[in-house]
């Protein structure tokens, strides 16, 4: 089976300069957890919540939120993306993304054209899920 079988083709990207706030935002209102940054239509990276977490303070919208942790929105996506992801193209096999899953500490692969411009997106929880519904046979 193919990635481009089961990749999620609706894709959420941000831009490298793009604030905090706007991603946080974001993973907020829609149900995902990977956002891919593009440059120039061109994939540069992907941010995921956790990494959006880990960025801002855990003192937003508390009681206790200060100037300095709503500071923290103003944070700019440059500053905390993974760089330089891994890739795969559309007739990439599920076999070679559960090895790059397997070798690697990530949870998602962005899928490319020839010229690194983002046509989907596939996750660990997305091969998961095709194994569960007995869509990949194992």
């Amino acid at each position: 089976m193919l990635v481009s079988e089961l990749m999620n083709t609706k894709l959420v990207t941000v831009e490298l300069d793009d604030k905090l706030s706007a991603v946080k935002e974001i993973f907020e209102r829609v149900n995902i957890h990977h956002i891919l940054v593009i440059e120039s239509n061109i994939v540069f990276g992907v941010v995921s919540d956790r990494d959006l977490y880990k960025a801002l303070s855990p003192n937003i919208g508390t009681k206790t939120e200060t100037p300095k942790d709503a500071a923290t929105l103003n944070k700019r996506v440059h500053q905390i993306v993974s760089r330089r992801p891994i890739v795969l193209p559309s007739n990439a096999t599920i076999e070679e993304a559960v090895y790059i899953f397997n070798t690697h500490s990530i949870s998602c692969i962005p899928i490319v054209d020839h010229e690194m411009k983002p046509i989907g997106i596939i996750t660990t929880r997305s091969i998961l899920k095709a194994l569960g519904e007995k869509k990949i046979a194992l």
